[in-house]
This record gives C-alpha cells, structure tokens and sequence, in this order.
C-alpha cells in the first residue's frame, strides 16, 4: 500500500512567511527600542553609539572598566536652555529684589541699581565681578539649609518668560535620553558646572538623575558654627571655586578624582574640560551642543553674551570632536515638544 506523501511544502511556506515578516518588523520594533530616540540618524548620534559600544565590548581593545567610565556634562546650554540670561542669576536677581528694602544703599550702587532696574544687558557687560557681587549679597550668611530650601522654593515656581513653563522642563529630552543611556551602559554621570553647587544639587536628582555627590558647581567659602545649640554650615562672604572655563578640570580634579573619558559642552566656558578629557589615554569622547534652531529654542555662537561658542567650536572642527547641530540632530528639543 503506498503511502501517502507528506505535506511539508506548507510548512516551509509558512515558516519562511513568518521569517520574512519578522525580518520586515525589526526596523520598526529597533526604532521603538532606540534609547535616543529624539535624535535624528547622522554624524553626532552615530559617534556616541559608537563611543559607547567601543568601550563596553568585553575583550576589545577599547574596552574601559566600569569604575573609569566617567561623563561629565556642563549644565547651562548643555542639559537646559541658558537664554536669555542664565537661570540660577534670574533666581539672584529676585533674591535681590527681594532684599532690596533692607538695602537702600543698593539703589545708587553698582551692579545692585542695574540689577534692581532690570537692566540685564548692564548687568552682563560687569561680567563674573558684577554677577559674583550679586551672588555673595544672596546667599551670604545663610545656612545649607536655608540655601537649600530657597533654591527648591523658587524652581519649583519660577517660570520662563518666552515658554511660560517651569525652568526644570527646559532640560533637553535627547540630553535626557543621553544620560539615560550612558548609566545603562556603566557610566557614572556627573554635572561639572560654573553654576552655584548648592542650586543645582537642589533639582539635579529629580530632574537628570544626577544624586548631589555627583554635582560638581561653583562655591562659597563655608564653615561650621553652631546656631541655637544647632550644628549649622554657613555661607561666607568669600569665593571657593569657581568652576568654569580653566577651574572646571579643577573641579573635576578635587570632586571626582578620576579623569572622564566623556565630556559634553556647548560653549568656550567647557572647552579646558574637553581639552582635559581628550588629552587623557584610551578612548576618548567629546561633543558639542551648537544652538542652530531659533524656532525651537535659540541661534546663537561666537558673539553670544551668554553661552558664547567661538574658540571651543574652532577646536572641536580642527580635532574632530562630534558636534550636535540642534536643529539638524534633534528630533525634539523640550520633553512637552510633540513628536
């Protein structure tokens, strides 16, 4: 008796169908999966994939222990907006005025009569001095506790003039996904900025997921007293670092301890600390933040008042370091942007 032939064309058919349709799927579901997914394919996204699979391929020849996977990234421009005027001195300026009536004094002298007027622009033209002065009238004489109380207090309701939101969602959402990806993959983030340490360490957590030992920032000189039988630290009326341009790998010296193998900056005040990460042995990384999209956010470089980008640029194009031209890499700017 013959017996009956198998039917296994159906089968294949049927298996190749189902391979054929998964094979088509995997772009749409690597797409989904894509941990920067507000960046758009070029130059700047391929060179940090590329960075980062390198020095996290067990056996190769550019792999980098976990403990030495260091990032740094500037603050200001580079992980939120800094226009029209850097955030933490719109806080000093209404902590100014907030002084104000304890400080008649302030109406004839500089740079409190500018600071007072609203006149930014006077302001800005007395430079570090001027913004440093404002600082130290703030801050000095109060307690950690009080720094700390009066910096979550005003972000947590303070508003943008042109976007009418809460300055913490202003952090860049592909600068967000950058951290995100970095931490999955060993690196240990830090936020090395010329901003006040304690008004960072006030929201760095809540917003990058940056805890405050890993906030590097500029500083008052500080000690310990004793208020009301109460152990206090208290802010003095003296400079302890300050921690942009030349101090930043200062900074990163005495805070972190270990050279990064990754620094992200947007402007000439991060340019030692790219030089100080790239001069370092192994594998090395540096980008830079380029505002090119003045419908998105802002357009500006070399003769900016605030974040300005002129020496630091010329550098990254002669060493090739990556830069990201926001309007042409980002898919997003701000995490409320529809995508």
């Amino acid at each position: 008796m013959r017996m009956p032939r198998r039917q296994t064309r159906p089968t294949f058919r049927a298996f190749l169908l189902v391979f054929v349709l998964c094979t088509l799927a995997s772009p749409a579901v690597a797409s989904q999966d894509d941990p920067l997914r507000s960046w758009n394919e070029g130059p700047a996204k391929h060179a940090v994939v590329d960075f980062v699979q390198r020095v996290t391929a067990p056996g190769g020849k550019d792999f980098v222990p976990e403990p030495e996977r260091i990032a740094v990234f500037d603050h200001d421009g580079t992980l939120w907006a800094e226009q029209p005027l850097y955030v933490q001195d719109v806080c000093i300026l209404d902590r100014i005025k907030a002084l104000a009536p304890e400080h008649p004094e302030w109406k004839d002298i500089e740079p409190f009569k500018s600071a007072l007027a609203g006149d930014i622009k006077a302001v800005l033209t007395g430079g570090g001095p001027a913004l440093l002065e404002l600082v130290v009238a703030a801050t000095a004489g109060l307690t950690s506790a009080e720094l700390e109380a009066m910096a979550k207090n005003w972000i947590s309701r303070a508003r943008h003039p042109r976007f009418d939101r809460l300055y913490t969602d202003l952090a860049y959402q592909p600068m967000l996904e950058l951290l995100g990806y970095l931490r999955a993959n060993g690196f240990k983030t830090f936020i090395v900025s010329g901003g006040g340490i304690h008004f960072l360490r006030s929201f760095a957590e809540r917003v990058y997921g940056v805890p405050p030992e890993q906030v590097v920032g500029s500083s008052l000189k500080k000690k310990f007293e004793l208020r009301d039988g109460h152990p206090v630290i208290v802010e003095l009326p003296e400079v302890q670092m300050v921690n942009d341009g030349l101090g930043k790998p200062v900074g990163i010296h005495l805070h972190i301890g270990r050279r990064p193998i990754a620094a992200f900056g947007n402007s000439d005040g991060d340019l030692a600390m790219l030089q100080w990460t790239m001069a370092g042995d192994g594998p090395r990384f540096a980008l830079l933040v380029h505002h090119t999209d003045g419908e998105r956010e802002w357009a500006y470089d070399r003769t900016s008042m605030v974040g300005r980008l002129d020496k630091a640029l010329d550098e990254a194009v002669a060493k090739g370091w990556a830069i990201v031209d926001m309007k042409r890499d980002w898919k997003v700017v701000f995490p409320f942007e529809k995508r």
